[in-house]
């Protein structure tokens, strides 16, 4: 909290944290789970994603915090916190989420799980009949494929595999030359394991609970004084010196094996492990008390998810969702593109024009060429074999493959071998750079000559995540756009500087430096009395010099939205400081994912859709675009979403000074954008049904 009033406005009390302010966002995650208004199988998702997110957590912002302690980096954050502050608040706030986490799921979930015939069991629950299906499933499936270590001087203390579970199994016997033994489960094993129904109620106990009951089977003459289930978490931060690689791909591949085996920097035990045997798996993983993590439950949550899927119980999940197609519909699309830009706004607008886009394009006879960059995708994409045709029907086909794409590695690489294979020239982009921007070009031959066009979005070209992520993207014929994202491909793919563009907005060379200005005009235009203002919708807000950009603004008096999802180290509300800003955040039945900036400019405002959070990484780590709707039409169309979700009461919750965020106050019925927009969206597909019929 503020004390006084700062006289710089790169004081310390004016930030907050950005590791905090990341742990408070999967707060507002767990949130959802006990919002007893969404269904009761979802809530159970959203349980799963706080799980996952904390495990990404650890992996990468916990890990590279714990190499700065260790290396003695004096490094801060823009809120004075060095490394050692940040990881024993961390330990903390983690603490009290976990707790919040686990009790949701012994308080609430079970519960009414339970109530919906949905039984997650402990071994003991279980009944005889089903014992003995256990046992069995044990003897037959189990036992076959689980190794006991001992852990002794002939037998140090196995590699464990990152995020791998375990069982760390307490003997007793004559002449134990070792007390202590490992078996790890195998990942080939299902970690929830369903019996056969015999009523109207089905059971679920988990694999490591049939483990720990059947454990003694593996030391034949010892008696087992306690089995108990624990986890690691690893390093999994990829290490790559592009200058010095001599093949990126092949370098990264290497990277990959060694990703499991990570320095540990976490340490999860069920709450019934003795201390004894915590502290000594501590000490084997040189691990500190404030990395251990007792939990009352099951170890990992995200084992749920095959769980819930699996599920066909459509009363206890969000009821199915099909958007409309709004382009390409007679299968023409680049006549419809030539007509005027298409805006898209995903999910409530379907992905399929995206998918056509590339689809038409391979198969056309009239494309000359393709260029397309892939960030991620998804596994049963349609879009890579599209790519893939039109390399083989003898089109020029170009494609930048982010191989960095964090836990999507693996899938790239073999995206790109793929795409090698059939003819296409494959790329990775700017050394020391990630490739973030979201661009697709077609080159087309036409009757009055060369045509250029192409798709700029917010989000990935990945059809299953754009189901539930929300994002934007424009087809454009739009000669400067096209122009520009031609120059660009060029600067991925060949030896050139920055040549400048005329629409395009691209880190590392403009983007920061442009919104600086756009801020510095807001400032400008409120001095002079004419219409100021800025709205941003953003994932993340991190970059100090953007936010002191603010502050400024705010003291001049520019009134200030910032619908930022996740991260933000912005202080709003200080009065003197911050009083014009106010900051929101939207967690709900999609993943707020799209990124859209909006200066008022005097009365004739200005709409950006980009690729980019105000981030560090983004401004200087990663080449990413950002791009103008100029369209009339599409800017009111814009304009009219950003209002909208200032207007949700149900899942929005307002940050304070202090870094909590609060619910939004507001009379009569709760307006919940995103459902909102959905039902909107189901409205379209009735009528455009009824026009079809």
């Amino acid at each position: 909290m503020i004390t006084a009033m700062p006289q710089q406005l790169n004081d310390p009390q004016l930030y907050l944290n950005r590791e905090l302010s990341w742990l408070e966002f999967n707060q507002r995650v767990l949130d959802q789970a006990l919002d007893e208004t969404n269904p009761l199988l979802e809530r159970v998702k959203f349980l799963c994603i706080v799980s996952s997110n904390l495990d990404e957590f650890f992996e990468i912002r916990v890990a590279g915090l714990k190499q700065q302690k260790q290396t003695g980096s004096s490094h801060s954050e823009s809120d004075g916190l060095n490394a050692t502050q940040q990881l024993a608040a961390i330990s903390q706030r983690v603490r009290r989420l976990v707790e919040d986490q686990y009790r949701c799921w012994r308080k609430k979930l079970l519960p009414e799980l339970e109530a919906q015939s949905i039984r997650f069991l402990t071994y003991p629950d279980v009944g005889a009949k089903t014992q003995k299906y256990f046992s069995n499933y044990f003897k037959n499936e189990v036992f076959p494929v689980l190794t006991p270590l001992a852990i002794d001087p002939v037998h140090p203390f196995p590699q464990l595999l990152n995020k791998s579970l375990n069982v760390v199994v307490e003997l007793e016997g004559k002449e134990l030359a070792t007390n202590l033994a490992i078996v790890q489960v195998p990942r080939i094993l299902p970690r929830v394991v369903s019996p056969p129904r015999q009523t109207g109620t089905q059971e679920f106990v988990f694999i490591g609970n049939i483990i720990q009951h059947h454990v003694g089977s593996l030391f034949h003459g010892m008696k087992v004084k306690g089995a108990h289930q624990f986890r690691i978490t690893r390093n999994s931060e990829l290490y790559i010196d592009e200058e010095e690689a001599e093949n990126v791909l092949q370098t990264i591949e290497l990277e990959l094996r060694h990703r499991n085996r990570g320095a540990a920097v976490r340490l999860e035990v069920q709450r019934d492990c003795p201390e004894s045997i915590s502290q000594r798996l501590l000490k084997i993983f040189k691990l500190e008390e404030e990395d251990c993590f007792h939990v009352d439950g099951p170890i990992n949550f995200t084992r749920l998810f095959s769980v819930v899927e699996e599920q066909d119980r459509p009363e206890l999940k969000y009821e199915r969702f099909s958007a409309p197609i709004t382009a390409g519909q007679d299968g023409n699309l680049f006549k419809e593109i030539r007509k005027g830009d298409i805006l898209l706004h995903h999910p409530f607008d379907s992905f399929q024009p995206v998918v056509d886009f590339i689809g038409f394009a391979a198969e056309d006879p009239s494309v000359l060429a393709i260029k397309q960059t892939l960030y991620r995708t998804s596994g049963d994409t349609p879009i890579v074999p599209s790519l893939i045709e039109a390399a083989e029907n003898g089109k020029q086909v170009t494609v930048v493959i982010e191989l960095k794409a964090r836990f999507d590695e693996a899938a790239n690489i073999k995206w790109a071998r793929m795409l090698q294979e059939a003819g296409a020239h494959v790329v990775y982009g700017l050394v020391g750079m990630k490739t973030h921007c979201k661009l697709s070009l077609v080159v087309r031959r036409e009757k009055d000559g060369i045509k250029r066009y192409a798709h700029l979005g917010t989000g990935n070209y990945h059809p299953a995540t754009a189901r539930f992520y929300t994002d934007m993207g424009l087809l454009t014929a739009n000669p400067d756009l096209t122009d520009d994202c031609a120059v660009l491909f060029n600067l991925l793919t060949g030896v050139s500087q920055f040549p400048g563009m005329r629409k395009l907005l691209v880190s590392p060379f403009t983007l920061h430096a442009r919104l600086l200005d756009l801020i510095e005009a807001e400032i400008v235009n409120a001095g002079a009395g004419k219409p100021s203002g800025i709205y941003a919708k953003l994932n993340s807000l991190v970059d100090p010099g953007i936010i002191a950009a603010l502050y400024r603004a705010s003291q001049a008096g520019v009134k200030i939205r910032l619908l930022i999802r996740g991260i933000c180290v912005l202080r709003p509300q200080v009065q003197g400081i911050s009083e014009n800003i106010h900051v929101r955040s939207i967690v709900g039945r999609f993943l707020e994912h799209s990124r859209i900036y909006k200066f008022a400019n005097g009365g004739e405002p200005l709409i950006y859709l980009a690729s980019a959070d105000w981030m560090p990484r983004n401004f200087y780590r990663r080449v990413e675009a950002c791009f103008p709707v100029e369209d009339a039409v599409l800017k009111k169309q814009i304009e009219g979403v950003l209002e909208f979700y200032w207007t949700d009461t149900d899942k929005a919750r307002e940050l304070a000074a202090d870094g909590l965020y609060q619910r939004i106050a507001g009379d009569g019925p709760l307006i919940n954008t995103q459902e909102e927009l959905l039902a909107h969206a189901l409205r379209a597909r009735k009528k455009q049904a009824e026009i079809e019929q």
